[in-house]
């Protein structure tokens, strides 16, 4: 049997070169690629090249400033100790592993990109290398992890003042919204299909004119590149049907919000840690400390997972946005979910955070979900009693008694607590770590004193 090695230089050696992708894409008609990464906002940022120039940049790279970094949502730039002002730029290298013909832009093909300084050395910013290394030092702890994302969007027809207009009227989850939109719904699915995205469900969600597609797991960082693709694959769609659309945390004020939730599983030797026989809940006593220490941070991820000002007017109570800081058994109102799945499927069941968006880096949401995790294998963390029913309704003393902490209610206070979590300042580096607070205090000042009707309308086409 070869060693892992030498299997992977064969593959290396299978694999087409830029040259020859540059080829079969200029036969398929694709002229133009682009290159995308998502800054601390949660913006997805892009590049664009001619497909002659694949080789060239697939070598060596696009220019880009890493001012980018510490851009808000809405493209104010601030610093921070490390990141800021006009100096140095770096180098942005496709991953050719992930190029795919877009489907929704006639002659466009799209890469994510990780990011290098000019001497080749990893920039210390780069999200995706940051989520890397986590799934990395998870495989390297002996453990498999699986991340799959639930895309919500809410869909409108085009209206004066960039206001928000439902594209469908019928109600929540119902029948009705597929017919009003069942072309749309329908290219949605296609291209998707045709860019090689596996689908497990698209249907209508609860908000107004608001819709979800549930995909496939992937390893940490294809799961976070399939986000990305998904996202923007919908708002293509959507143009092409004459609809806007945005993933913000929240489309209409005083409305149930948009969502982002993260599905995660974790395995051993081929072998799920979820299907533990006699366990409580089946949990093996390694997924138990990881989902532990999931939860125990929760406050803390709170800025990386709910990143935008409008991600608080979303995280209330009784919304089943998982407002508190508590586990459950396929508890849809608790933050961190635990689904069982099919009783005769082996390699079913997962992990749900339910208190994240689509404001929110899915690079940096992944790689901190796994330092979180590690840290809690390392440390032993345990999880408490369950929470049945809504955790809302309970008194504060019996929350209290039970350790049921409400997520913050600002983006203040979670950057505050996120500041000094020193598990995700040692896993990201000093770097990126200040990088992302710089972001999170400038976009809080910016919506300090506004109404939660500007700060959805500042927010609202932003995502």
């Amino acid at each position: 049997m070869a060693d892992d090695s030498t299997t992977e230089a064969r593959t290396a050696e299978q694999r087409p070169t830029p040259r020859q992708e540059a080829a079969r894409l200029t036969a398929e008609g694709v002229h133009v690629i682009a290159l995308t990464w998502v800054d601390n906002a949660g913006i997805t940022r892009v590049k664009t090249v001619p497909t002659a120039r694949l080789a060239a940049v697939a070598e060596r790279g696009v220019g880009m400033s890493p001012i980018f970094d510490v851009y808000t949502c809405d493209d104010y730039i601030t610093a921070s100790p490390h990141v800021g002002g006009p100096d140095g730029d770096l180098r942005l290298i496709p991953d050719l592993r992930r190029l795919t013909v877009l489907a929704a832009q006639p002659g466009w093909a799209w890469a994510p990109v990780d990011r290098y300084g000019q001497d080749g050395t990893p920039y210390a910013c780069c999200q995706r290398q940051f989520a890397r290394r986590m799934a990395e030092r998870a495989a390297e702890a002996g453990f498999e992890v699986r991340m799959g994302f639930e895309t919500e969007w809410a869909v409108s027809r085009p209206a004066p003042d960039g206001a928000f207009d439902a594209a469908c009227a019928g109600p929540a989850y119902g029948m009705t919204r597929i017919v009003e939109l069942s072309d749309y719904v329908r290219a949605v699915a296609e291209a998707l299909a045709a860019q090689g995205i596996e689908v497990h469900q698209i249907h209508p969600e609860y908000g107004a004119g608001q819709f979800e597609v549930s995909t496939a797991p992937a390893d940490p960082v294809g799961a976070a590149d399939e986000v990305v693709l998904v996202r923007e694959t919908v708002r293509a769609v959507s143009a092409r049907h004459g609809l806007r659309v945005t993933f913000a945390p929240v489309a209409l004020a005083g409305e149930v919000g948009t969502g982002c939730h993260l599905h995660f599983s974790l395995g051993r030797n081929g072998r799920s840690l979820h299907r533990e026989s006699g366990a409580p809940y089946g949990l093996d006593p390694a997924a138990v400390a990881f989902l532990g220490g999931v939860l125990d941070a929760l406050p803390a991820l709170s800025a990386v997972g709910a990143p935008s000002p409008a991600s608080y007017l979303r995280l209330r109570p009784s919304q089943w946005a998982g407002a508190y800081r508590c586990w459950g058994v396929e508890n849809r109102e608790a933050a961190l979910r635990l689904v069982r799945g099919v009783w005769d499927d082996p390699d079913g069941g997962n992990a749900e955070i339910k208190c994240v968006d689509a404001a929110a880096n899915p690079y940096l949401l992944a790689g901190s979900v796994i330092a979180e995790g590690l840290n809690g294998v390392a440390t032993g963390a345990k999880l408490p009693p369950p929470v049945v029913g809504d955790p809302g309704a309970l008194s504060e003393a019996e929350r209290r008694e039970r350790a049921i902490d409400q997520l913050p209610s600002t983006l203040t206070e979670a950057t505050d607590l996120f500041e000094r979590q020193e598990v995700l300042r040692d896993a990201m580096g000093d770097v990126l770590h200040g990088a992302l607070v710089a972001v999170r205090r400038a976009e809080a000042e910016r919506s300090a004193g506004r109404a939660p009707e500007e700060v959805v309308a500042a927010t609202r086409w932003r995502y």
